[in-house]
């Protein structure tokens, strides 16, 4: 991936090193195999981990209610700006990317693009969904509009999913920044509100189509990236494509359980996430990356 293509976002809040608000009851009490189990569900990128935790404080919030899990005290906003080492330059280079593509394309559509703020964390944070640890990857939280990551998690990536390289690492980032762009169209309220009236596998499946089109908006920004300014290189599409497949729900039960459990998708099969990360990377299209339609 070439970052000297890309533009710096001044939307990064470096918080690393910086202790997250105290107060409250410092989290859920799980057994260990409980919280690994549950938190793999987040490292599928996408979910807020408290909500794969069960922790019904967070749904309320993330449906615009209340505060965050515990009742913990919010930490000292951290200054916005761009990140001097290299892993969080990275970041802001990939996050300032998204930017531009999405002003783009919001623009041409007439709209005004309101980009969220990429949160950089080391250990544990509190945000407007409640308070996560670095064991819980990353995530965007609909309540402050911010993607929430801890660069650790990019050692997790290349070492326990086996997806290694810059752009395995963009992709993650381009697909919680597809939750922000489901978040201020609308469409994320709306699925939510389907799921309060849905049963538990209506609700699951309504989440795997958001997951995929988050997949898709991700493959829409490397599109467009590589049309405007010539970011990628070769092996980089392939690095997506395996850290699509490596966060399947097929592949993380095999890996977890031994055997898969189809009913119990949150985010979709690695074939479907490799298929629509593919969709919007071909074809650039909001249109083509209607997987509610699809799936209906």
């Amino acid at each position: 991936m070439r970052l000297d293509k890309m533009r710096r976002s001044s939307n990064v809040e470096d918080a690393r090193g910086q202790r997250a608000g105290g107060g409250g009851r410092g989290g859920l009490k799980l057994g260990l195999g409980g919280i690994v189990l549950a938190l793999l569900a987040s490292w599928l990128l996408g979910i807020d981990p408290r909500v794969a935790l069960g922790v019904a404080q967070v749904g309320t919030s993330v449906m615009g209610g209340g505060g965050a899990a515990g009742g913990s005290a919010a930490a000292p906003a951290a200054a916005l700006g761009t990140p001097t080492d290299a892993a969080g330059d990275a970041a802001s280079a990939v996050l300032g990317d998204t930017e531009e593509t999405w002003t783009e394309i919001f623009k041409a559509g007439g709209a005004q693009y309101k980009p969220p703020v990429l949160k950089l964390f080391s250990g544990e944070v509190v945000t407007a969904c409640g308070r996560a640890n670095s064991g819980a990857g990353p995530f965007y939280c609909p309540g402050d509009q911010k993607v929430y990551i801890d660069l650790s998690f990019w050692n997790e990536l290349e070492t326990q999913f086996k997806a290694a390289g810059d752009f395995a690492q963009a992709y993650v980032i381009a697909h919680e920044v597809g939750h922000h762009i489901q978040t201020i169209t609308g469409i994320s309220k709306q699925v939510r509100e389907a799921q309060s009236r849905a049963s538990k596998a209506q609700q699951n499946q309504l989440q795997v189509l958001m997951e995929l089109q988050a997949d898709c908006y991700a493959g829409i920004w490397a599109h467009h990236a590589e049309r405007s300014r010539q970011i990628l290189e070769q092996g980089d599409i392939e690095e997506a494509l395996a850290a699509a497949s490596a966060v399947g729900d097929d592949t993380i039960q095999k890996r977890m359980q031994g055997y898969v459990q189809p009913e119990s998708f949150t985010h979709g099969t690695a074939q479907q996430r490799m298929q629509w990360f593919k969709r919007g990377l071909e074809t650039g299209s909001m249109q083509a990356c209607d997987t509610f339609k699809a799936g209906a």
